[in-house]
């Protein structure tokens, strides 16, 4: 039996090619864990929002966090959600929303 792809959501795509644009720091959680070691990264290097934090937990995984005004949070939430983020909001781009827009304006006034 064939197995069907599983669908990739143009919301969290989006979210991710945002999240692309911004500083990313890589590092190792060593014995704490990967959200107390971002903390503490964070703290000790004084790092201003928005930033993309890769934490290694070990050689096969790592947790990604976004650090917001509000706080830290899972990466994939905030892929899935960026809209919510102010600090985002300034990397979209607004290109993109244009276009809709003049064709609304040209339809109407064409009536």
């Amino acid at each position: 039996m064939a197995r069907r792809r599983k669908r990739k959501s143009r919301r969290r795509q989006e979210g991710r090619r945002i999240l692309e644009h911004i500083p990313q720091y890589s590092i190792e959680s060593g014995e704490d864990k990967p959200v107390t070691a971002a903390r503490k990264f964070i703290r000790a290097e004084g790092i201003l929002p928005p930033a993309l934090l890769l934490v290694k937990r070990n050689e096969h995984t790592t947790d990604r966090y976004f650090w917001a005004e509000k706080g830290l949070f899972g990466a994939q939430y905030v892929e899935e959600n960026h809209f919510l983020f102010p600090s985002l909001r300034t990397l979209e781009s607004p290109t993109a929303q244009e276009p809709v827009a003049v064709a609304v304006a040209v339809a109407v006034a064409s009536n």
